[in-house]
């Protein structure tokens, strides 16, 4: 299957996850939220696995391919966050977000061809890529609730809410942990060091370590509730400089070898 046919998967895709979203927000008929959701996700996640056996390789080595599994990983994260947390508001949140990047796959569509790279020729690149992916998408979602409950919720911010934050954050970097020691592996194979300092890797340790810092203050600080909030958006925009903005920082043009083509 070529990525001529994403148009049809997306639309199905969008078109399940507002269902369940709109369902979500009224408060009404639980089968509906989660069928409705889950038939989304078979559908975006089987072009997925389509698109990986067309171009007998994984989905990840471009920018738009990673975009596709975040637009993927996105509900998946808010569906898990709602049925826990019963949250009517983050399916519509997720799925917003989840639309927008399906949006710029449509309009901005990568080169999707069979290359792959000698040193993406790894075991270990499927995994690092695709436990980032899920890692961004639940700080993703942690970073819509921290907005929401700045700017958008117009009581006082309870505990419970913070907690919230701080279960998502925790997880978030467990799997972004995970997601570096697969990536010092494949380093290791394919170019001989775990760690070279690349532009990228400066930026992923940066990100690593300002999430580590909130939840260092949050255990410090536990009354504080702005702040920390703060701090989460500032941590997600070193998340997108290490996703896609190196790309265009002159420090990683052409000397990079983590920046997408």
């Amino acid at each position: 299957m070529s990525w001529d046919s994403f148009i049809y998967f997306a639309l199905s895709s969008v078109a399940f996850f507002t269902l369940g979203a709109v369902f979500a927000w009224k408060g009404r008929k639980k089968w509906i939220i989660y069928s409705s959701t889950l038939i989304g996700l078979l559908i975006l996640g089987g072009f997925i696995i389509d698109m990986w056996i067309f171009l007998e390789r994984p989905p990840l080595r471009t920018m738009g391919e990673t975009r596709l599994w975040y637009s993927f990983f996105l509900p998946l994260v808010g569906i898990i966050t709602y049925a826990r947390w019963k949250y009517k508001w983050i399916l519509c949140f997720s799925t917003l977000l989840s639309f927008v990047f399906i949006c710029v796959n449509l309009f901005k569509p990568e080169i999707h061809n069979k290359t792959l790279m000698p040193a993406l020729q790894s075991p270990w690149f499927p995994p690092h890529v695709i436990v980032y992916m899920f890692a961004y998408a639940i700080l993703g979602a942690v970073t819509i609730l921290a907005i929401y409950l700045l700017w958008m919720k117009k009581k006082e911010i309870q505990e419970k809410e913070m907690e919230m934050c701080d279960n998502l954050v925790s997880v978030g970097l467990a799997f972004m942990t995970l997601g570096m020691l697969f990536g010092a592996l494949w380093a290791k194979e394919a170019w001989g060091h775990y760690w070279t300092w690349d532009p990228k890797e400066t930026w992923a340790a940066i990100t690593w370590f300002s999430y580590l810092f909130y939840i260092h203050y949050r255990r410090g600080y536990p009354s504080k509730r702005q702040v920390p909030l703060y701090f989460l958006l500032l941590s997600f925009v070193f998340l997108q400089i290490c996703w896609w903005g190196i790309n265009y920082l002159p420090a990683a043009i052409g000397s990079s070898i983590h920046t997408y083509n």
